[in-house]
């Protein structure tokens, strides 16, 4: 069992930063990959970036690539996504996920969700 909490969202204006976090807890949190998602209203769950458990992969949406970055810290339990130069189209709830696969969190699917935490960019 991983439970994962998000905080760090909020309002913040076009060209801005943020940076989410997600604390993890369970015992099997270190061997699980881990990432982020997102929904915007009347939009699917898209993949925004992962991170494999001994932080050698990294993957993420062609959207944020070069603007976002994922990391964690496996001693802390927690995961990170700094995100910089927000666009208003990052607009979105952000979900932390953990799978034990990264090609799951890929496909914006996970076996563990967060509760989500509101970005809103304005222009």
């Amino acid at each position: 069992q991983v439970q994962l909490v998000e905080s760090g969202g909020g309002l913040v204006q076009a060209g801005d930063s943020l940076r989410l976090s997600c604390a993890a807890s369970g015992r099997a949190f270190p061997n699980y990959y881990v990432g982020w998602s997102r929904q915007a209203p009347g939009k699917e769950r898209e993949f925004v970036a992962a991170i494999s458990w001994n932080l050698i992969t990294t993957n993420y949406a062609d959207s944020v690539k070069g603007r976002f970055t994922i990391s964690r810290d496996n001693a802390k339990s927690t995961v990170y996504l700094q995100m910089t130069s927000l666009k208003p189209e990052d607009t979105a709830v952000y979900y932390c996920a953990a799978a034990q696969n990264i090609r799951i969190l890929i496909t914006a699917k996970a076996d563990y969700w967060g509760q989500g935490t509101q970005v809103t960019v304005s222009s």
